[in-house]
């Protein structure tokens, strides 16, 4: 069974930023895409946001338009691991971001594209 573990969420105030990751751990095929949602609170999982996506060699990345320019996703394959650089945090950027897997190479940005997904971290961005 693929874990994903994210880490890095917090507090912080408008104009700031932060860095999260995810490390993946278990029986992972070489070759897949990883993407960063995120979900607002009274949303449920369906409503899910996409943030960005990442593949393999990090020649195809795709970000949301509200994240485009701020936001920026890398990889670290000798660790399994994503990151997402998150500057300029406005209020609304406040949720739970979860990493997520896709066992293929295609950075998409819909979530049922995505067979693993971790527990999500907190970020709080305050005014």
């Amino acid at each position: 069974q693929v874990q994903l573990v994210e880490s890095g969420g917090g507090l912080v105030q408008a104009g700031g930023s932060l860095r999260l990751s995810c490390a993946a751990a278990g029986p992972i095929s070489r070759d897949y895409a990883m993407g960063w949602f995120r979900q607002v609170p009274g949303k449920d999982r369906e409503h899910r946001a996409f943030v960005a996506s990442i593949s393999w060699h990090g020649l195809n990345t795709v970000y949301a338009t509200s994240v485009k320019g701020r936001f920026t996703i890398s990889r670290n394959n000798t660790k399994n691991t994503v990151f997402l650089q998150m500057n300029r945090l406005t209020p609304e950027d406040t949720a739970v971001y979860y990493c997520a897997l896709a066992e293929s190479d295609f950075a998409s940005s819909g979530q049922y594209e995505y067979d693993y997904w971790g527990q999500g971290t907190q970020v709080t961005v305050s005014s």
